[in-house]
């Protein structure tokens, strides 16, 4: 029996586990939630976070981490960025050794600055390290789940894993590029979502779509700028992982972090859109860390820092833009 576990059980762990019934006879999806993790199991749906929409029967739940990781090929970790290392703390002691681990989350850690693939180095005995990797790209949990054609990046500092999870997760739905960029890929995917959150503010307040492609555009370059002083490569922003992610996060409806910019452009407080909000937009708590960067690295980041300003500081949405508008002027390409 060839199996997989995925631990976290939210929208994009469950399409993960989707994606993954395609090759493996069993796949196991970890969640804290025990009523979830038997819906998950006896009605093959995930009626928290992707109702109405059918898992493959070789999904199945379980809250044991013990049980899901035993025997498993691949490891999935799909926990939100600022929960993960709590997690691996306690869970990693089960992690199988010498089988690939792949983290899907995008976020950077607030407090270390640590991006996920070092926090699972961090967490992890040396031994694990040559065996992990990072899944990123455009790919909404609700079209992988129904099997449409998703296209995504898998990078590791060690090409041979990159290619072992590249043939763990490829499929006719599923395509997988390989990478040894770990640092553009997580940079990229943990980024777009701070500049999605700008674009949905740009369309909730009405700006047009002139507005929306500068900020996706200027987004890119503040991207790539600060991945590249991280050690990136310029190159990988331009791929499924920086420009695919960030064109698909700032203009599909169901983005999340798109959906908090758009309700702050409407004139919500912040308090009011997370209360209303049942899944983790990371972009909130990644422009935290956007910003920590700047400041780290010395790279200017205006469009990350103006959302940081209106997310935690509560900032006026249209200060913010008329801030960023009447920059001083300078040559596009420095």
């Amino acid at each position: 029996m060839k199996k997989a576990a995925v631990f976290g059980a939210g929208s994009f762990g469950t399409a993960v586990a989707q994606v993954l019934s395609a090759n493996f006879d069993e796949v196991v999806l970890w969640g804290r939630d025990a009523a979830l993790v038997e819906a998950i199991t006896v009605k093959h749906e995930n009626p928290g976070y992707l109702p109405n929409l059918p898992l493959s029967p070789r999904v199945r739940g379980s809250t044991d981490v013990k049980q899901a990781a035993t025997d498993a090929q691949l490891i999935v970790v799909a926990i939100p960025s600022q929960a993960a290392r709590e997690f691996l703390k306690g869970g990693h002691q089960y992690f199988p050794a010498l089988v690939p681990i792949v983290t899907v989350a995008k976020g950077i850690e607030n407090e270390s600055l640590s991006t996920m693939t070092e926090v699972l180095e961090q967490s992890l005995p040396e031994a694990f390290s040559p065996h992990i990797a990072v899944l990123s790209g455009p790919s909404f949990a609700r079209e992988m789940m129904q099997r449409l054609p998703t296209v995504v990046t898998v990078a590791s500092r060690f090409e041979k894993t990159a290619r072992e999870v590249q043939g763990l997760f490829s499929s006719e739905f599923f395509r997988t590029y390989t990478s040894t960029d770990v640092v553009g890929v997580q940079v990229g995917g943990a980024l777009k979502n701070v500049i999605a959150i700008a674009a949905g503010m740009s369309d909730g307040m009405g700006l047009g779509h002139n507005s929306r492609a500068a900020i996706i555009t200027r987004g890119l370059a503040e991207i790539s700028r600060i991945a590249v002083r991280m050690g990136g490569n310029p190159l990988t922003l331009s791929g499924l992982a920086g420009m695919g992610d960030l064109v698909l996060t700032c203009t599909g409806e169901l983005s999340r972090n798109r959906t908090v910019g758009f309700q702050l452009g409407q004139g919500k407080s912040m308090a009011e859109i997370m209360k209303g909000l049942k899944q983790v937009a990371e972009g909130v708590k990644t422009a935290k860390s956007a910003v920590d960067l700047a400041a780290k690295y010395g790279v200017e980041l205006p469009i990350c820092q103006q959302v940081h300003a209106i997310a935690w500081e509560g900032k006026n949405p249209r200060q913010a833009l008329s801030e960023l508008m009447t920059r001083a002027p300078k040559s596009e390409i420095v």
